[in-house]
């Protein structure tokens, strides 16, 4: 099974991955965009730039297209788009020409876990901006993924509550579709 945790930045994605893995030791964790780039030598700014969310998208659209089983992705092409679309120079992203590509992408996905900004919200107070570039992406995301707003046709499933129950309504979903 292949399965994407999207979310905001800071909704607890990461860590939901971690606990995952300790019951699906057949999957493999796909590091976010963000951090393969890096690995590769790719240099982001701290406010990254449209050219940095264009790299990551593809660098997304690549961990995906892999033929490979049995993944966990930390982020998926439509964690970027949500990005994109609310960057403060998002005029100059091509939302139609990437679109194409990034839907044969999410298609490979058996499953998109969305991670959403709880209220009360869980993670410590942010910058007024970031908490605001926060919630913009949290609503386009959610749009996106579990509205399916451009047809993705991908399995969603919204996860709430503390560590442990986000781990048991993952890992009952995960169970009801082998």
């Amino acid at each position: 099974m292949r399965i994407a945790i999207s979310g905001a930045h800071r909704t607890g994605k990461t860590t939901l991955i971690e606990d995952l893995l300790r019951f699906l030791p057949r999957h493999t964790p796909v590091a976010e965009p963000y951090y393969l780039l890096e690995e590769e030598g790719h240099q982001i700014a701290e406010m990254p730039s449209l050219e940095d969310f264009e790299a990551q998208l593809e660098r997304s659209i690549e961990s995906v297209a892999e033929n490979r089983e049995n993944r966990i992705f930390d982020r998926c092409p439509a964690d970027i788009l949500a990005y994109l679309i609310t960057h403060r120079e998002a005029q100059g992203f091509d939302l139609d020409l990437w679109l194409p590509r990034v839907r044969r992408a999410m298609e490979r996905l058996d499953l998109i876990v969305f991670v959403p900004i709880e209220h009360p919200d869980r993670v410590p107070a942010l910058e007024s901006d970031r908490a605001g570039m926060r919630r913009r992406v949290h609503q386009e995301l959610r749009d996106i993924v579990l509205e399916d707003r451009w047809g993705f046709g991908v399995e969603a499933l919204e996860v709430f509550g503390k560590e442990e129950e986000r781990v048991r309504q993952v890992l009952a979903r995960v169970r009801r579709g082998k």
